[in-house]
C-alpha cells in the first residue's frame, strides 16, 4: 500500500512523522500526506473520510495549516452514524472556532442532533456547542438547550448546564430564560449535575442582578442544605479525595454562598452555622482540606458582619502561616491583607507569626509579609515592631535590604512621636543599610536634626561613633559630614550631653580625620565629596588649630578633573586665604529648616523631567504637565488633528540652574511656553512634536522670566541690589543679553491694560468640582487670551495636593502660572485660582480647545478628573 494514500492508517502516519530526523523531513512527510488528503477530498472519498479527518487533526496539532479540511467536518457531522459524527464534532471543535464563517452552516445539523433520539449523539452536539458556540448560534439553539436541562439522563443534564454557561456568557440577555431550570438543578443528588448546576447559578448571578435576587430568596436554603449533606456524607469511594468527600463540590458551593451572602444580611445569617461547621470539621493536614478551608475563609470574610466567624477565619489563616508549604503561607498572607481592613485586632494576634514570615527564605513570602507588617503598625506597637525589623535588617539578604529599609523608614517617619527616637532609629538603619536608602530619607533626617536644637550634640556624637564602624554606608557618611560641619564644636566640647550617653573624648583633629577619610574614600561619589569640602570650610573657621591642615586638604582638589570639586576647592581656598574678615559670617550655622515646608514639597512635588549631574531632582511647580509619556499622550488626546504641545511652568528651573532661591514659594512666577529649539527637554523626551519657533532664542527663554504679576526673578538684580524694586522682564523679541540685563533698567516697563471683557464660562463641572474661566485680552495683541481659572470644591471633603494640568493643539501656545494654593477648601468655602495665557496662531480661523486633568487627594486617596473644553467664546 502507498504509505501516503487515503487508506494509510493514522498510526502509520504518526510513525512516519516520528521517524523523521530533521524538520525538513517532517515537513516533506506532512506535505505528501496533505496532498493525498486533498486528492481524497476532491474525489469525494466517503470510505476514508473519517480517517482523513483524524489525520488532519494530528497535523493541526503539529502546527501545520489544515483549513482545506473544514468542510469535511460538516460532512461527517451530517452523517447518520455515531462514529462519523464523533470524529466530525471533534474536528469541528479542533479545526474551527466561533469566528469562522463556515460555522454558520453547522447550526442546522446541531439543532437536529440536539433533538436526536440517541442520547450519545445529543451529548456530542452539546459538547461541540459548549466549545464553539457563537452569539448567533446561542440565540438559535437556546430553546433546545433549555429543554435538555430537564432531560432524563444525568450526563445530558450535566452537559446541557455547561453548554448554558457558554450561552449566557455570549448572550447575557438570555439569562432570564435559564433561571428556573438552573434553580431546579440545585436539588440534584448526582454530584456531576449538582456541581455544574452550582456553577451555572454562579454565572447567572454575575450576568443578571434579577437572577441574583431570585437565588437569594428562593435557593439559599437549598444550597446550605446541599453543603451540609456533602459535609456530613459518609465515605464514598467514587468522590473521595484524601479522605474528604468531593472537595470540588465543597468549593463550588462555598463560592456560590460567597456571592449570595455578599451584601445581604438575611442570606448571611442563614449560612453562618454551616460555614462554622466547615471551618471546624475540615481537616487541614491534606491539601484538599486546605483548599476547602481557604474558600471557607474567603466566604466568611465577604459575607455580612459576624465577628465570631471572622475571628475563627483569621485563626485558620494564622494556622496556615505555620504550614511548611510556601504556597499555603503565601495565600494566607494575601488573605490577611484583605482581612486587616475588616478586623485589625484579630490579625494583630498573629503578629509574631507574620514577623517570622518576614525572615522566610522565600523572597515572595518575605515581601508579602513585609507589606502586611507595614499595615499592622500603629502608635501602640510601632516601637517593638521597628526594633524587630531593624534587628532582622542586620542579617537580611542584600537583595531584600532595599524593600526592608524603605518600609522601616516609612514606618519611623509616619509614627514617630519623639525626635530622639526618630533619630536613633534612622541612624540604626543608615548604619546597617545606608547604601539602600533613598536620598529623600537622609534629606528628611537632616531637616529633623536641624529642628531638634536640644539634640544637636547627642546626634553629632552618635553619628561620629556610627561612621567609625559603618564608614562604607554612603548616606550615613553624608549625614555625619553635614552634622560635623554644622555642630563640630559641640562634638569636640561635649556640649548637650544626655543622661543616657557615655562620655567620649574627641579632638578637633579627630573630627577632621573623619571628613578626610570620607573625602578620600574610593567609593565616595561627587555629592559626598562636595559635602566634605563644605564641612571643611566651616570647620576651618571653628577649629583654628586645624585651619592649616584643612587648607591643605582643600588645596589637593584644586587640580581635580571633576569640575564641581575643582571650582569648590578654588573658591574655598580663596575664602580661607583672602577673606578672613568675612569667613566666620560666611560659614555661620545654617538656619533651622522648615519641616512643614519640606514635608509639603515631598508630598506635592512632581518628578522632574531634567535632573542635575548629582541626581538632585528639580521640583516642578503646580500646573506643569507630568513627564510620564503614556498619561501625557492620553491627556493630549484632543479631537483636533494637530499635534498638541504641553505647557510648562518653569520658575524652579531657573532657581535650580543658578543655585539661588529667587522668590518665596508663594510668589513663584511662571515662564514662557517651552519651545523645541535645541533646549526643549520636555518635548524631546516625550517626542510630542515640534512647536512653532518664537522670535526670541532658546537662551533668551531660559534666562528671561515672564511675570504677569510684575515680580522680578532676575538673579543678578536680586544679588547685586536686594532693595531694588521689582521690574518686569520681557521675553519676546530682543537679544538674550538685553533680557538678562533688563533688571538693571531704571525705567519700569509699562503694564498693558486688558482689552474688552468676555462672558465667563463653566469650563468643567462634576459632582465634586467646578471650574470657571474668566477671559480678558490685551488690546494690542488679539491673538493672546488671558484666562483666570477658578476652582471650587463642591464636596464636604478638603482636597489636598491639588494640581491642574492642561494641553492644547499645536496651533496654540499655552502658559500656566502656579496655582494660588494646593489645598482646596470643602463645601465651596473658598477657591483656588490659577492664571493661564493662550496664544492662538490661527486666530479668527480656529477656535480654542483644551484638554484638562485635575488631580488631588481626598482622605489620603489619589483622585483624578479629566475633561475636554470646547465651549470657548468663538472670537477668542
Amino acid at each position: 500500500m502507498n504509505p501516503f494514500s487515503s487508506g494509510t492508517r493514522l498510526r502509520d502516519m504518526i510513525r512516519a512523522i516520528r521517524a523523521c530526523k530533521t524538520a525538513a523531513e517532517e515537513r516533506a512527510v506532512v506535505r505528501k500526506e496533505c496532498a493525498a488528503i486533498r486528492a481524497a477530498i476532491s474525489d469525494n472519498d466517503q470510505e476514508y473520510r473519517h480517517r482523513n479527518l483524524a489525520k488532519l487533526m494530528f497535523i493541526h496539532m503539529l502546527g501545520y495549516p489544515t483549513h482545506f479540511g473544514q468542510m469535511e467536518c460538516l460532512k461527517l457531522i451530517a452523517s447518520a452514524g455515531f462514529p462519523e459524527k464523533r470524529i466530525g464534532y471533534l474536528g469541528l471543535m479542533l479545526l474551527l472556532d466561533e469566528r469562522q464563517e463556515v460555522l454558520m452552516l453547522v447550526t442546522n445539523s446541531l439543532k437536529q442532533d440536539l433533538n436526536h433520539s440517541n442520547q450519545y449523539i445529543v451529548g456530542l452536539a452539546l459538547c461541540a456547542l459548549g466549545n464553539i458556540c457563537s452569539a448567533e448560534m446561542a440565540r438559535d439553539l437556546a430553546p433546545e438547550v433549555e429543554r435538555l436541562l430537564q432531560f432524563r439522563d444525568p450526563n445530558i443534564r450535566k452537559k446541557a448546564a455547561l453548554c448554558t454557561i457558554r450561552i449566557i456568557k455570549k448572550v447575557p440577555d438570555l439569562a432570564e430564560n435559564f433561571v428556573n431550570p438552573a434553580a431546579a438543578l440545585l436539588k440534584e443528588k448526582h454530584h456531576g449535575v449538582l456541581i455544574t448546576g452550582v456553577q451555572l447559578c454562579t454565572d447567572l448571578c454575575k450576568v443578571n442582578t434579577e437572577a441574583l435576587e431570585y437565588f437569594r430568596k428562593k435557593c439559599t436554603e437549598s444550597v446550605v442544605r446541599a453543603l451540609k449533606d456533602v459535609v456530613n456524607s459518609p465515605y464514598a469511594p467514587e468522590y473521595d479525595v484524601s479522605g474528604i468527600t468531593d472537595p470540588f463540590l465543597h468549593i463550588r458551593l462555598l463560592k456560590f454562598l460567597h456571592i449570595l451572602g455578599q451584601g445581604d444580611a438575611d442570606a448571611s445569617d442563614s449560612m453562618n452555622d454551616i460555614l462554622a461547621q466547615v471551618a471546624t470539621k475540615t481537616e487541614s493536614n491534606k491539601n484538599a482540606g486546605n483548599a476547602i478551608l481557604y474558600e471557607c475563609v474567603e466566604t466568611i470574610m465577604s459575607i455580612e458582619d459576624n465577628s465570631g466567624l471572622r475571628v475563627l477565619a483569621i485563626n485558620i489563616l494564622g494556622r496556615f502561616l505555620s504550614n511548611r508549604d510556601n504556597n499555603i503561607r503565601y495565600v494566607a498572607l494575601n488573605m490577611l491583607m484583605k482581612a486587616i481592613t475588616v478586623d485589625t485586632q484579630a490579625v494583630q494576634r498573629h503578629r509574631a507569626t507574620i514577623l517570622e514570615c518576614v525572615k522566610d527564605s522565600d523572597a515572595s513570602i518575605r515581601k508579602r509579609a513585609l507589606e502586611l507588617v507595614y499595615l499592622l503598625v500603629n502608635e501602640s506597637n510601632v516601637k517593638p515592631l521597628t526594633k524587630e525589623l531593624i534587628e532582622y535588617l542586620e542579617v537580611s539578604d542584600q537583595e531584600f535590604k532595599g524593600d526592608l529599609t524603605a518600609k522601616i523608614c516609612s514606618i519611623v517617619e509616619k509614627f514617630s512621636t519623639e525626635k530622639i527616637w526618630y533619630i536613633d532609629q534612622m541612624l540604626k538603619v543608615l548604619s546597617e543599610a545606608g547604601n539602600f536608602v533613598k536620598d529623600e530619607v537622609w534629606h528628611a533626617l537632616i531637616v529633623v536634626i536641624s529642628n531638634a536644637s536640644d539634640l544637636h550634640g547627642y546626634t553629632v556624637r552618635s553619628l561620629y561613633k556610627a561612621v567609625q564602624t559603618s564608614g562604607e554606608q554612603e548616606s550615613l557618611v553624608r549625614v555625619a559630614v553635614w552634622c560635623i560641619g554644622e555642630y563640630g564644636e559641640m562634638l569636640v566640647n561635649s556640649i548637650g550631653m544626655l543622661d543616657k550617653e557615655e562620655p567620649i573624648t574627641v579632638t578637633e583633629s579627630d573630627a577632621v580625620d573623619i571628613i578626610e577619610v570620607a573625602i578620600k574614600h574610593h567609593t565616595s561619589d561627587l555629592t559626598t565629596r562636595a559635602m566634605c569640602l563644605i564641612a571643611l570650610l566651616k570647620l576651618s573657621s571653628r577649629f583654628s588649630a586645624c585651619s592649616q591642615r584643612i587648607k591643605e586638604i582643600i588645596v589637593q582638589y584644586k587640580g581635580s578633573l571633576v569640575l564641581e570639586l575643582q571650582q569648590r576647592a578654588l573658591e574655598f581656598n580663596s575664602v580661607i586665604e583672602k577673606h578672613q574678615n568675612i569667613r566666620s559670617t560666611l560659614v555661620e550655622r545654617m538656619p533651622v529648616l522648615d519641616e512643614a515646608t519640606y514635608s509639603g514639597r515631598r508630598a506635592g512635588a512632581l518628578p522632574a523631567v531634567v535632573s542635575s549631574s548629582e541626581g538632585a531632582k528639580i521640583n516642578l511647580p503646580n500646573g506643569v504637565a507630568k513627564p510620564n509619556v503614556a498619561p501625557l499622550v492620553d491627556l493630549l488626546d484632543l479631537t483636533s488633528d494637530d499635534t498638541p504641545a504641553p505647557s510648562s511652568s518653569g520658575g524652579d528651573f531657573l532657581q535650580d540652574l543658578l543655585g539661588v532661591d529667587l522668590l518665596p514659594s508663594s510668589l513663584a512666577s511662571g515662564t514662557s511656553q517651552t519651545q523645541k529649539s535645541g533646549t526643549d527637554v520636555l518635548l524631546d523626551l516625550l517626542s510630542i512634536g515640534t512647536a512653532p519657533a518664537q522670535s526670541s532664542s532658546s537662551t533668551s527663554d531660559i534666562l528671561s522670566s515672564v511675570e504677569d504679576n510684575k515680580i522680578s526673578s532676575d538673579p543678578l538684580q536680586r544679588l547685586s541690589s536686594p532693595s531694588a524694586p521689582s521690574v518686569q522682564a520681557s521675553s519676546a523679541g530682543g537679544s538674550p543679553m538685553m533680557d538678562l540685563l533688563d533688571g538693571f533698567a531704571s525705567t519700569p516697563v509699562k503694564q498693558e491694560s486688558n482689552g474688552p471683557a468676555y462672558p465667563s464660562i463653566v469650563a468643567y463641572e462634576s459632582s465634586s468640582l467646578k471650574l470657571m474661566f474668566n477671559f480678558s485680552k490685551p488690546p494690542s495683541n488679539p491673538q493672546t487670551t488671558n484666562i483666570q481659572a477658578t476652582f471650587t470644591n463642591k464636596s464636604p471633603n478638603v482636597y489636598t495636593d491639588f494640581i491642574f494640568q492642561a494641553a492644547v493643539p499645536k496651533f496654540l501656545q499655552l502658559q500656566l502660572d502656579p496655582a494660588s494654593s494646593n489645598v482646596l477648601p470643602a463645601g465651596g468655602d473658598g477657591s483656588v485660582t490659577q492664571s493661564l495665557r493662550i496664544t492662538n496662531s490661527q486666530h479668527g480661523k480656529k477656535s480654542l480647545v483644551m484638554r484638562v486633568r485635575i488631580g488631588y487627594k481626598m482622605n489620603n486617596k489619589d483622585m483624578l478628573e479629566e475633561g475636554q473644553i470646547n465651549n470657548f467664546p468663538r472670537d477668542l
